[in-house]
């Protein structure tokens, strides 16, 4: 009896952490999803003040497109990190 106890717990255990695992999935995929809206705004608004910043408005492009490749494989995690970075690179071609 104590062993058939063991299994139950440990299955209900394994429930447990797989459905906190898909609830950090989807609020990664929604950060995600939002990041590369926001960030992407934020470049239109910086290059329709003509802040003089091509090269950063570049490198902040590139990690927005890595940032979509990413979030299409469902590394959302990777995608998060990109997004941050373009917002970073915005920011600094605004002179922030």
């Amino acid at each position: 009896m104590p062993l058939k106890m063991v299994g139950v717990s440990g299955v209900l255990l394994t429930m447990l952490l797989a459905g906190c695992a898909g609830q950090q999935q989807g609020r990664l995929d929604l950060a995600c999803r939002q990041g590369i809206e926001i960030a992407y705004d934020e470049l239109s608004f910086a290059r329709s003040q003509g802040f003089s910043g091509s090269v950063a408005w570049g490198k902040a492009a590139s990690l927005l497109g890595a940032a979509k490749v990413v979030e299409q494989v469902e590394n959302y995690q990777q995608c998060v990190d990109n997004v941050e970075k373009a917002r970073f690179y915005i920011r600094q071609s605004q002179g922030s």
